[in-house]
């Protein structure tokens, strides 16, 4: 458990992101834009507790509680505290983020059982998008765009044109490592350059602090990195996790949760071969190398 407490951030008036240290697995950002008369929220966290903390956080920036919640993808770090908040609130997400949530439902209780996630009900989207939505809270105009299979299969980016913030949900992970085990390689850098066309000048990250566009930089540099290895080793007959352990990361050797290296692997060999972007890989194989690549410990849920 993370002994940092979040944080709120306000790059512009109105909006608000709220920050989880240090952003490792299960600690994930949410935000909420507000007019003083309404308030949209933006994911919201993976325990009971972290989500009532959450919502607390909005009752102290003295606005309203959320009329609508936008789940940037399925994962439980993002959604679990959906409860929290409704049936107050309505649920947007993208169609495939409802079908994987459901789909998906304790999976975190079964990944990290020793974890106290309080009593979450899983509760996924009400109303559901399949290209991109457009919400107004008072004057302010949310744009909610889905940029193709990226993290995942139903990521959601929510973009504020009026404040040039966006929320890239687990499109961007600041000072962590890109996580595609359920998306796409190819797609990911399809959706960098969705971001880039934005022309964002704050960008609110699904993990770790805020940021700027130049986090795009990085982590394409990471991702034709991974393609790269990716192609030379699966040319040598090597395992994906042959490969990792070989991976000198320079430059992304000092981020968080370097043992994901391992699982993008995995996804780029599957591309590779040509399954389809988003095609399910074997999660056991995935979460058995990962827990390889850190050391034969588990990876750890930090909230």
């Amino acid at each position: 458990m993370s002994d940092e407490e979040p944080y709120l951030v306000q790059p512009a008036p109105g909006v608000y992101a709220y920050v989880q240290p240090d952003g490792g697995w299960c600690l994930n950002n949410a935000g909420f834009v507000t007019d003083g008369g309404r308030t949209l929220l933006v994911d919201t966290a993976a325990t009971e507790r972290r989500a009532l903390a959450l919502r607390e956080a909005v009752v102290a920036a003295g606005v309203p509680l959320p009329r609508t919640v936008v789940n940037t993808h399925h994962h439980g770090d993002h959604t679990y505290g959906n409860g929290v908040f409704a049936p107050e609130a309505l649920i947007l997400g993208h169609d495939n983020a409802r079908s994987e949530q459901l789909a998906a439902g304790h999976q975190l209780e079964l990944i990290w059982p020793a974890t106290d996630f309080g009593a979450v009900d899983i509760v996924p989207p009400d109303l559901t998008y399949s290209d991109r939505a457009t919400l107004y809270v008072g004057a302010t105009e949310v744009r909610v765009v889905h940029p193709g299979v990226a993290h995942t299969t139903g990521d959601s980016v929510v973009w504020l044109p009026g404040q040039r913030v966006v929320f890239t949900g687990d499109l961007v992970f600041a000072g962590g490592t890109p996580f595609l085990a359920m998306g796409s390689l190819a797609g990911s850098l399809r959706a960098l350059e969705l971001l880039r066309s934005l022309d964002a000048e704050t960008v609110v990250p699904g993990h770790g602090p805020l940021t700027d566009p130049s986090a795009y930089d990085s982590t394409e540099r990471y991702l034709r990195y991974v393609a790269e290895i990716a192609r030379e080793g699966r040319s040598k007959g090597l395992s994906p996790l042959e490969v990792a352990q070989q991976a000198d990361l320079g430059e992304f050797g000092a981020w968080r949760e370097s043992e994901r290296l391992v699982a993008n692997v995995h996804r780029a060999y599957a591309e590779l071969a040509g399954k389809p972007e988003g095609a399910p890989l074997d999660i056991l194989a995935v979460l058995t190398d990962m827990t390889v690549m850190n050391g034969g410990t588990p990876i750890l849920c930090h909230a």
